[in-house]
């Protein structure tokens, strides 16, 4: 069987560290509460929480349907059938969340705070949303294979079930009480020149503002170069359409202050940001600009995606007491 080594980027003269023993990764069915994997694009270690079900649009698909249709962008657009998706809820390694921060925001996951304050926005690090195919499966002896603060809060050694670890209550209550700000339903994905987005909106919930409601979502993004060409990401460009009728215009240098390259070696990008609007839902949509090396830029298309409240509006926690 493969052996593992832990992912890379580690100093100079240090030898790797055996992890574990690979797996076959699943065709068909879900990974388990308490699976060991490692990221098939960021390289970190990591295990499963729980799996969701989202629906995945994915405007690369042809779709049976060929008839335009105009959405609330304003432009008109090829109708996208939903198809359903495995994301699980994951825990990061600690010790590889400083190889990973370049590429990837470790704090991505965020939720409201609990008072009269609506900009405060607590963080929780080291958890991320995957993808069915972002799964490499092994398995380790080790008792304790994943360093995070929340490792032994939410699992247990059981060393008669595969996986063997377990959720705890506190894993299950967690979930049920998080879940309106946790949970994923939709997920958006369009190709434009071997540059894919991603795009996951959360509903986050609604907090009172000068006698007005402003409702708040988390938008997840994730970059990818499917081809070997490197290219550096400039500028943004978002349209935000709300069901109050107003359009906003947002444009700007990179993403979270940063212009990533997306090179062969290190093809993919993720982050989250956040997005309020003084109505109970609207629509995004946009481009990113990329540079190649020749100094030629070229858009790279964000895939429409709605904001939308959840009806069952639930307290958000109030920090981070379970």
């Amino acid at each position: 069987p493969n052996r593992l080594p832990a992912p890379r980027n580690r100093p100079e003269g240090k030898v790797l560290e055996t992890v574990g023993v690979f797996e076959a990764p699943k065709q068909h069915g879900k990974y388990e509460t308490g699976q060991l994997f490692l990221h098939s694009v960021f390289g970190y270690r990591g295990i499963v929480l729980f799996p969701w079900q989202a629906r995945l649009y994915d405007r690369d698909v042809a779709s049976p349907v060929t008839e335009k249709s105009e959405n609330a962008a304003g432009h008109g657009s090829k109708e996208v059938k939903g198809k359903t998706h495995t994301y699980y809820q994951v825990l990061i390694d600690a010790r590889d969340c400083p190889h990973i921060s370049q590429r990837s925001q470790t704090e991505a996951v965020t939720f409201l705070a609990n008072h009269d304050d609506s900009r405060a926005l607590y963080a929780i690090p080291g958890l991320d949303y995957v993808s069915h195919e972002d799964i490499l499966p092994y398995s380790s002896t080790d008792q304790v294979p994943i360093q995070h603060e929340l490792f032994e809060r939410f699992l247990m050694y059981d060393q008669t079930k595969v996986p063997p670890f377990v959720a705890r209550d506190t894993l299950c209550a967690w979930q049920e009480k998080n879940h309106p700000w946790l949970e994923l339903s939709d997920v958006h994905r369009e190709t434009t020149e071997n540059i894919r987005v991603t795009v996951i909106p959360f509903y986050m919930g609604m907090r009172e503002a000068q006698n007005s409601h402003v409702y708040w979502w988390r938008y997840c993004i994730r970059l990818e170069n499917l081809d070997s060409e490197v290219v550096q990401l400039r500028e943004r460009h978002w349209r935000i359409f709300s069901l109050s009728g107003t359009l906003e215009t947002v444009r700007g240098r990179g993403v979270v202050g940063r212009e990533p390259v997306l090179s062969k070696e290190q093809p993919a990008f993720q982050y989250s940001s956040h997005v309020s609007l003084q109505a109970s839902s609207g629509h995004m949509w946009g481009t990113f600009r990329f540079e190649r090396p020749d100094g030629s830029h070229f858009d790279v298309r964000i895939p429409p995606f709605s904001l939308e409240s959840n009806k069952d509006e639930k307290t958000p926690p109030s920090g981070l007491h379970w």
